[in-house]
């Protein structure tokens, strides 16, 4: 059979290339570990069910599903957790729940969780995010000055907690 017609060489048979990996410590909360193990375990089911397909010969779908459990395999591995229980809530940290309030009298709650984790629309902040920065090290009645590039925003903290 001619070389023309064998895909052994094919571009979806070279691997993907690696997903980015931060450079800043992995810090997780419990739930972001549990959530690294679910997204590990699925990539993983879903690559069981690409190879068990009875037509292989795109494996485009196989290599990405590789990929990512490279990356939650590497994630989890450099995972540090951060466990809340007896812990003080005396000022801003990884971890903590913070109710602030903005200069038009807007209360929102912004908890500061790992990379992975973090989702800004429903207030899941990553520690090295301009807002977390700016909440970190504060203290309750601390007003702290929120750097954007449409202009700072100056926030009171409310209350520290765990979420």
């Amino acid at each position: 059979m001619s070389r023309a017609f064998v895909k052994e060489d094919g571009p979806d048979n070279t691997p993907l290339p690696d997903l980015p990996i931060s450079q800043h410590p992995n810090y997780v909360t419990p739930r972001g570990l549990a959530q690294l193990r679910a997204r590990l375990a699925e990539a993983q089911m879903r690559l069981g069910a690409f190879r068990a397909r009875d037509d292989r010969l795109d494996r485009l779908c196989e290599a990405a599903a590789e990929r990512d459990i490279r990356y939650f395999e590497a994630r989890m591995k450099s995972a540090m957790v951060v466990v809340p229980e007896g812990r003080a809530c005396d000022a801003v940290e990884f971890g903590h729940a913070v109710r602030v309030v903005d200069e038009a009298g807007v209360e929102v709650v912004y908890s500061i969780v790992g990379e992975d984790e973090a989702d800004a629309g429903v207030g899941l902040i990553a520690p090295q995010s301009p807002l977390a920065r700016a909440l970190i090290g504060a203290r309750l009645g601390d007003v702290v000055a929120w750097r954007r590039p449409v202009g700072d925003v100056e926030l009171e903290i409310l209350g520290i907690g765990w979420p």
